[in-house]
């Protein structure tokens, strides 16, 4: 069982629709597993993708798998997400 999983927004940052796909998927592949944390890579831009994210995450149907999400310590390109 691996510690993590990481997930890259990068590559398809362009499209919330994306976004939000591979945000669930990698969530409810983590929750499937019991992964108990979940890397979301977004990158020190403008923070216009880290918002996007956050936003999502505080949905409440996405909210329910997990305890509590932060901005890694020491890199704002990063969202931690804690799993249940």
């Amino acid at each position: 069982m691996p510690e993590k999983l990481t997930v890259d927004l990068h590559p398809i940052y362009r499209s919330d629709r994306d976004i939000a796909a591979a945000v669930r998927t990698v969530l409810f592949r983590a929750a499937g597993e019991k992964v108990p944390l979940v890397e979301i890579i977004v990158g020190k831009g403008s923070g216009k993708l880290r918002g996007r994210v956050l936003a999502m995450l505080k949905q409440p149907h996405v909210k329910k798998l997990y305890r509590r999400v932060e901005v890694a310590p020491g890199n704002d390109g990063m969202v931690l997400v804690h799993l249940k």
